[in-house]
């Protein structure tokens, strides 16, 4: 893993492992801090993730294989998901 700063950024080179496990992380405390939603790094962070999956074949519009993915081993199934789901 390495940081290079740059002006006023930072550039991370990381492992996907690595990388996974901080999306993993920030994803499941989205509910206690909802300003996540509106960040750049975690919407690219997402985003750079999303397409790595499809390059390997992933269909990450099926929430149980995207989940197999990034490698959470308690994911909750959509029809589960779904009953619990609060507007935030």
């Amino acid at each position: 893993m390495a940081f290079t700063a740059k002006g006023d950024s930072i550039q991370l080179e990381a492992s996907i492992e690595d990388i996974k496990l901080v999306y993993r992380t920030l994803h499941r405390y989205l509910r206690d801090h909802l300003e996540l939603m509106d960040c750049p790094l975690f919407d690219d962070l997402q985003s750079a993730l999303q397409e790595k999956a499809q390059a390997e074949g992933v269909d990450i519009g099926h929430h149980s294989a995207w989940d197999l993915w990034l490698g959470n081993t308690d994911a909750v199934p959509c029809e589960e998901r779904v009953t619990k789901r609060e507007v935030l």
